[in-house]
Order: structure tokens, then C-alpha cells, then sequence
């Protein structure tokens, strides 16, 4: 139980009821035989349709990659680029766009790109980035166990690759960034190691966005002790999160969790991007998300951290919060320099 001492996030009372909304949800979905109820999780799961006709200056629309599989992507083109106020400054026609690739967070288990709140997150990095954005839909755990989620991220990228048609004429894919939070994160980088080993013809990953990552490993942290009870993560729920995503008889300092741990991959020899890393005070995985920037220096790469100190694990997602458009604002600035960098 927490101390009536202990500090405790400062939260709108928006954030507080869609913060408990959604543990709910997520609590009474998950079976104790490690099955999800998806047919709750569905009816409960507000969804956003493409749009093909510009809101707020950016139209939408689903792309299938692999049907089969259910692989997909919404793409969010910037129609005008819109200023702080909402105003329009530019006709985007003139000048090409960056393109972010974006995973979602959710444990592996929850959300896709047309749930509500990440239909109007991507909207947001699209309008006030000015940018390409592709919102990539994967396989969910349990169903689908490691490495699904991680081809999946794979496919897209090449799928890309090879129709680059797909996407507005003005899309630089010169300019690639690889973007997610929680899962996503974990995603992004995973996949970012994939396409680095791989190779891609057209497209060059250049920046990578991770926005408080899920990582984990089988010691608990000071971070995770202390702040259990935080909102939205708990032990409890990334322990059953991992163990659903993991293969049979895995533990969590499997590479594909505890990612810079005791069966980490060796980066030193391939051309990791440039990655930019928040992390939130009052997550309690944030300790592993700065072992994950250490190691992401200790292996040569150029990384930079940006912390909220004040902040719980996803507040990005609440527009309410002034950090939350702080953040997005950081993301435009870090997408410019490493652009410009690479002129």
C-alpha cells in the first residue's frame, strides 16, 4: 500500500478517470490461464475511421500489407502545416516531409492504430511535426507470440521499401524515423536492429524515437519496488505481459526484454540511429529505460535522454497535460537536427 506520504504525480482529473478507465480494462480482460477476453476488449475499444478529407490538416487512410496476418498501417499525410494556434502556415506541396514509422504501445496485447487515442496521437506528431506518419498495426499476444510483433514491424519497413508509391510524393524516405512507446519502443528497436542487419534499398532509418520503452529482466529494480502501485504498470501486469510474449520456457532476461542485459545483442558493428529516449519519474520501468540509453552510449551510438520528472508511464497520450505537447515539440526539434545532419 502507498505511504499517504509518498509524492504522487500531478494529474488532471480527466487523466485520473481515463488512467483508471483503462486499468480497469486491461485488469478484467486478462485470464488467469494467460488468455485475453478479445471480444470485451473489442466492444470497449473506441476506434477512430480513416478519413480520406483533411481534419485539422491531415487526412488518413489504411493500407493492408499482409491480410493474412492482419498487418497494416494507417497513413496520416499533413495537408497544410498548422502552427500552435491551428493555423495554417504552408502549403505542404512545397517542401518534402519526413517520415516517422510509428509502433503503439499497449503490452504486445492491447490497442491498434484506429483506438481512439493513437489515431489522435498520430494525428498530433503529423500536424505539428509536419510529417509523414505510418501507423503500423501488429500481431497481438497472446495469440501470437515473439517474434511475430517484431516481423511484423520488419514487413512494414520493407513493404515501404518496395511501394514507395504508397506514400505522398513528398515523403522524403531519405529521412526515416522509427517511433513507438512502452511496447512500441521495445518494438522500434528491435525492428531498427532487424533493418540494420537486413538492409533497405530506398529508406534509411536515421533517428529513432523511444518513448518510455517496456524493457524489463528478471531483478526488480529499485525504481519498480518503489513506485509499484503507480498507474498503469504494476508487477503484476508486466510479469503476465512478458509471459504471454515470450516464448515457452523463457525468462525475462530473454534479449528481447532485458535488451541491453546478459543476452544482449552486439550493436558495435551495425548502423544503429541516432535515438532520442524519454522517461517518466514516476514509471516504474524507468530504470531500465536509462540502462537502455547507457548502453546505447556505452555502445558508441549517439543517444540523448530527456526526463519528466513528474511524469507516469504514457502521459503523453493525454493532451490535457502540458508536457504532453512539450514532448511532441522536443520530437519535431530532435526529426530537424538529425535531418539536418544528415544534408
Amino acid at each position: 500500500m502507498s505511504s499517504p506520504n509518498k509524492p504522487k504525480p500531478f494529474l488532471s482529473w480527466k487523466s485520473r478517470i481515463s488512467i483508471s478507465f483503462i486499468s480497469a480494462l486491461s485488469d478484467a480482460s486478462r485470464r488467469s490461464n494467460g488468455t485475453v477476453n478479445r471480444r470485451f476488449l473489442n466492444f470497449l475499444d473506441r476506434k477512430s475511421s480513416p478519413n480520406a478529407i483533411p481534419v485539422n490538416g491531415v487526412s488518413t487512410k489504411d493500407v493492408i500489407v499482409n491480410a493474412e496476418d492482419n498487418v497494416w498501417f494507417r497513413l496520416f499525410t499533413p495537408t497544410a502545416a498548422v502552427n500552435s494556434a491551428g493555423e495554417d502556415n504552408t502549403d505542404t506541396k512545397t517542401a518534402t516531409l519526413p517520415v516517422i514509422v510509428f509502433f503503439h504501445g499497449g503490452g504486445f496485447t492491447y490497442l491498434t492504430p484506429d483506438s481512439f487515442a493513437y489515431d489522435a496521437v498520430c494525428r498530433r506528431f503529423c500536424r505539428k511535426i509536419n510529417a509523414v506518419v505510418v501507423s503500423v498495426n501488429y500481431r497481438h499476444t497472446p495469440e501470437h507470440r515473439y517474434p511475430s510483433q517484431y516481423e511484423d514491424g520488419e514487413a512494414v519497413l520493407k513493404y515501404l521499401d518496395e511501394n514507395k508509391t504508397v506514400l505522398p510524393e513528398n515523403a522524403d524516405v531519405s529521412k526515416c524515423f522509427l517511433a513507438g512507446d512502452s511496447a512500441g519502443a521495445n518494438l522500434a528497436h528491435h525492428v531498427a536492429v532487424r533493418v540494420c542487419k537486413a538492409g533497405l534499398r530506398e529508406i534509411r532509418v536515421i533517428g529513432l524515437v523511444s518513448i518510455q520503452p517496456f524493457f524489463g529482466g528478471e531483478e526488480r529494480t529499485e525504481a519498480e519496488i518503489r513506485l509499484e502501485g503507480s498507474p498503469l504498470v504494476s508487477m503484476a501486469r508486466t510479469d503476465w505481459m512478458w509471459k504471454a510474449f515470450l516464448p515457452e520456457g523463457s525468462d525475462r532476461d530473454h534479449g528481447a526484454v532485458n535488451v541491453c542485459g546478459p543476452n544482449a545483442e552486439d550493436l558495435s558493428g551495425l548502423d544503429y540511429p541516432d535515438t532520442l529516449v524519454f522517461i517518466g519519474g514516476f514509471d516504474p520501468l524507468n530504470d531500465w529505460q536509462k540502462r537502455y540509453y547507457d548502453w546505447l552510449k556505452k555502445c558508441g551510438k549517439k543517444a540523448e535522454l530527456i526526463q519528466y520528472p513528474n511524469m507516469i508511464h504514457a502521459f503523453y497520450i493525454f493532451p490535457d497535460l502540458p508536457e504532453s505537447g512539450q514532448l511532441i515539440m522536443q520530437v519535431k526539434d530532435f526529426i530537424s537536427k538529425v535531418s539536418n545532419s544528415r544534408l
